[in-house]
C-alpha cells in the first residue's frame, strides 16, 4: 500500500498489459494540444475585476481541469513498478519564478479538493506563488535538494534509494510531498514568458501522468458558415500517460475541460450545484 494511491486491482485487462509492455512513462507518452477560446474566460476575468475579485488565468485553468478530474477520476491514477493506482489526493506542481530573477525558479505543489471552487483554487494559487517568490527556500523541495547536495556523492546514493523505495511502494510520505515529480498534474503558463506552449515530458520517476503547458495566445482557423474566421485561442500543450485511461476516455475528459472553460462562471459553485455538457 503505497502511501500516496491505492492498488487498483480491477483495471481493464488492457491497460494491465500494457503496463508490462510499456514499463516505462517515456513509451507510453501521447501528445495533445487543446485551444482553448480566450474570449469567454477574458469576458469573465474582466467582469470579476468590476467586481473586486482578480482572478488569474491559471486559476480558471486549473479549477476547469480539477472539475473535470472530479468526473473524471482516472485522470488522477499513476503507474509505478508495472502497477495502477488510484491517487488518494490532488497535488499539482508549478515552476515559480524566485523574486527578482528570470531564470531561476523553484517548483514546489499545490493541494486541492476535487470540490473547490474557482474562488478556492485562485486562493490557492496566489498563496502557494506569494510564499514560493519571496522565500522559495522555505519550501519542503528545496529543502530536500540542499539536504542531497550537503555531502559530496551523497546525491547519486539518495536518489537511488529513493527510486528503489518509489518502485517498491515504501518511499516515505514526507519525501513524497517533497519531491517535485510525485503529483497529479504538472503546469506551467509559458505565456507568462512570452513563449509558445510545449509538450512537457513527463518524469521518469516518481508518478506524474499528465502535463500541461500554456503558450502565448493564436489566432486559430475555423468555420463559421460558409466563411473562414479567426479566432484567438490560447494553446494547451498536454502529455499524458496513456496507461491510466483510453484515448476515448481522455477525449471525453477534455471535452468537458473545454465546457467548464467556455463558462468559467459554472466554476463558482460546487461540483453538485454544476452539470455542464
Amino acid at each position: 500500500m503505497r502511501a500516496d494511491g491505492k492498488r487498483i486491482k480491477n483495471a481493464d485487462p488492457m491497460y494491465t498489459v500494457a503496463a508490462y509492455i510499456m514499463d516505462k512513462r517515456v513509451d507510453s507518452m501521447n501528445m495533445i494540444t487543446i485551444d482553448i477560446p480566450i474570449e469567454p474566460i477574458k469576458e469573465y476575468l474582466n467582469e470579476k475585476r468590476k467586481q473586486g475579485k482578480n482572478i488569474s488565468h491559471m486559476a480558471v485553468v486549473l479549477a476547469a481541469y480539477i472539475r473535470t478530474m472530479k468526473e473524471f477520476p482516472e485522470l488522477n491514477r499513476f503507474v509505478v513498478n508495472r502497477k495502477i493506482y488510484q491517487r488518494n489526493e490532488i497535488a499539482v506542481g508549478m515552476v515559480v519564478l524566485k523574486a527578482g530573477q528570470v531564470d531561476h525558479g523553484t517548483m514546489s505543489k499545490m493541494y486541492f479538493n476535487e470540490n473547490n471552487t474557482i474562488f478556492e483554487v485562485n486562493d490557492i494559487i496566489d498563496k502557494y506563488v506569494e510564499e514560493n517568490r519571496e522565500a522559495p527556500d522555505n519550501n519542503s523541495t528545496e529543502k530536500l535538494i540542499k539536504i542531497l547536495l550537503s555531502v559530496p556523492g551523497i546525491l547519486p546514493i539518495g536518489v537511488g534509494i529513493f527510486k528503489w523505495l518509489d518502485k517498491r511502494g515504501l518511499l516515505p510520505k514526507s519525501i513524497i510531498d517533497a519531491s517535485p515529480f510525485h503529483m497529479s498534474l504538472g503546469i506551467t503558463n509559458l505565456a507568462s514568458i512570452r513563449t509558445n506552449h510545449i509538450y512537457h515530458h513527463c518524469y521518469e520517476f516518481g508518478t506524474t501522468s499528465v502535463f500541461m503547458a500554456m503558450g502565448n495566445t493564436r489566432e486559430v482557423p475555423k468555420r463559421k458558415g460558409d466563411e473562414i474566421v479567426f479566432e484567438k485561442c490560447m494553446p494547451i500543450g498536454v502529455t499524458m500517460d496513456e496507461r491510466i485511461a483510453s484515448g476515448s476516455y481522455f477525449a471525453l475528459a477534455f471535452r468537458k475541460m473545454r465546457a467548464y472553460l467556455r463558462n468559467p462562471e459554472l466554476l463558482e459553485l460546487p461540483p453538485e450545484d454544476t452539470n455542464v455538457e
